[in-house]
């Protein structure tokens, strides 16, 4: 029997490899009871994004109030919102419930160059819900949009944002630079007290990278409340996805930017 439940706060990708299904595979790989609330439907696959249909506000609430009224959370992944009154809604729950653990990736722009938030959200999820987070794990065209600027080509640029990140309000912040080019994928953990501390793992060659941050971000999630040290946590999650990377290549989900093997170890 599972000791955690984790809920995944995000929209829904059919074709698996992202948003709530991919969070579904990463908590019971990690051995934790999924939950979720869907904030947004899409029609999507491997090779992109043709619809986005949002849940109204008032009944993400409803999900939520039910959810939290019931069950235990021991942590939340926080991810696609779209709109701002669907993130002003997570970010009252998460004051109300006192959720733990929360792991915001603020996910703006699909692997595709679709865009999955409006414009007029970016503030709320600037004010109200990234104060709120534990962590959040903007890769890099994301911190760029969150900080308003360009978008960092270099590790230099790499730290000095992470610090600015973090006068957003999160405790933690993991920014992610695959983006950057290389044969190393080095991501930064920085939280304002400590060091900060640098990830790196060798680049998988592989064009299956669909979901990837969605799928990192609730592996952390699965993590804290069986190790609350963050810095084990984004590791141990890091290690575990680029393994998963580098059997994507056993999955057929499509013609795209397929999938990472959630279940790797298993099959």
């Amino acid at each position: 029997m599972s000791a955690y439940n984790v809920v995944s706060i995000a929209g829904s990708d059919p074709s698996g490899g992202a948003g709530i299904q991919a969070d579904l595979k990463s908590f019971s790989a990690h051995g934790v009871f999924g939950m979720s609330v869907v904030t947004a439907l899409t029609a999507q696959s491997t090779r992109g994004v043709t619809g986005v249909h949002g849940v109204p506000a008032s009944f993400v609430t409803d999900q939520m109030d039910t959810l939290f009224q019931d069950a235990t959370v021991h942590a939340v992944k926080v991810g696609m919102l779209s709109t701002a009154e669907v993130t002003e809604a997570v970010a009252a729950a998460i004051d109300r419930y006192r959720l733990p653990n929360v792991v915001v990736d603020p996910v703006m722009v699909a692997k595709s160059g679709d865009r999955l938030l409006e414009s007029s959200a970016m503030e709320a999820l600037r004010r109200d819900l990234l104060p709120r987070a534990d962590l959040i794990t903007p890769n890099l065209p994301e911190a760029a949009d969150l900080l308003g600027e360009d978008e960092a080509t270099d590790l230099a640029t790499m730290y000095s944002q992470a610090e600015r990140l973090l006068k957003l309000g999160p405790r933690r912040v993991l920014l992610k630079g695959g983006h950057l080019p290389g044969e190393e994928c080095v991501d930064l953990l920085v939280d304002g007290a400590s060091d900060p501390l640098e990830l790196r793992a060798d680049r998988v060659p592989t064009r299956n990278t669909h979901g990837t941050g969605c799928t990192l971000s609730s592996s952390i999630a699965a993590l804290l409340p069986q190790r609350p040290d963050m810095a084990a946590a984004v590791t141990d999650a890091k290690t575990w996805l680029t393994r998963a990377l580098l059997h994507a290549e056993e999955i057929d989900a499509g013609g795209g930017q397929g999938p990472v093997h959630h279940f790797h170890a298993w099959w």
